[in-house]
């Protein structure tokens, strides 16, 4: 079922016709001589007056109007002001205002099997008023059920990090990706309720609290290896650009032993830790 427009009329002029039927027919009642035929008429164009004015109704910024007349879907107004409608119809309100969802911190398994705790922002509105109201059972409900359920989802698909592959993608580095992932499977999950998912961004994520210390550990590990990689392989460099430049301008001439006892303490002195003390040689270097 999906939206579609209802007859409506300008509630003011609504107004002034009813108005305008009910009392010609109080002026046909009191003028006829109560002749059966104008009094018929009378009382039948003050009922279709009285009648009218039941199809009045006053839609806000921002809200739809569902009609339905003795059970039966009939249209949508969207359109705010006031109207004037069928009459004896029902009428409900549904808002097309933007609503934020924050969902609760679950508790769900990464692609690895850690388990994490995950939580995300859900911006959404209704789109199609008809769908929202006849399609489910309580659309706010089943957007908050379908977006927990959606998160879990995307979370399950993905590592919340990656120590050994780099270049796949986690929940922690690629969070641009990821909220593009979320936000296109809820919008899947959604439409059938007639919602739009204008937005879905995790808002929080971490390791449980069972695991968050063993984790947080290797972390440290992981990013104290890659600092020392990147130390190890320039300290390569800059030894191998010393002794090239050595014996290219001739300043010392030196042995295989020499070269490795060079290149121990070059490296010792860049990759350590703790300051190194210079040894001044003053004798020969032999």
């Amino acid at each position: 079922m999906s939206e579609k427009p209802v007859f409506k009329l300008n509630g003011y002029l609504g107004i002034l016709v009813a108005v305008i039927f009910i009392i010609l027919g109080a002026w046909i009642f009191v003028f006829t001589n109560f002749n059966g035929i104008m009094l018929s008429a009378a009382v039948l164009l003050a009922l279709i007056g009285i009648v009218s004015l039941t199809g009045l109704t006053i839609v806000q910024p921002n809200e739809a109007k569902v009609v339905m007349f003795f059970g039966t879907y009939i249209g949508v107004i969207r359109e705010q002001g006031l109207w004037l409608t069928v009459p004896l119809t029902m009428r409900s309100t549904v808002s097309l205002r933007v609503v934020n969802f924050n969902s609760d911190k679950l508790k769900v398994n990464d692609l690895e099997g850690n388990p994490i705790e995950i939580a995300a922002v859900v911006v959404y509105k209704v789109e199609d008023s008809a769908k929202a109201t006849f399609d489910v059972e309580g659309y706010k409900n089943f957007v908050q059920i379908q977006s927990e359920t959606g998160i879990r989802h995307i979370a399950s698909q993905y590592a919340y990090d990656h120590f050994e592959k780099e270049t796949e993608m986690s929940l922690r580095k690629n969070s641009d990706e990821i909220a593009a992932f979320l936000a296109k499977d809820l919008q899947t999950r959604l439409s059938v309720a007639g919602v739009e998912v204008i937005e879905a961004r995790i808002m929080h994520l971490a390791y449980s609290s069972e695991i968050a210390s063993a984790m947080l550990q290797r972390q440290q590990a992981q990013a104290v290896l890659s600092a020392r990689k990147v130390i190890v392989d320039g300290a390569v460099g800059m030894v191998k650009s010393a002794i090239e430049q050595l014996a290219e301008q001739n300043v010392v001439d030196l042995d295989d032993d020499k070269k490795a006892q060079m290149v121990n303490n070059l490296m010792v002195a860049i990759v350590s830790d703790q300051g190194t003390q210079p040894i001044i040689n003053s004798g020969t270097i032999h």
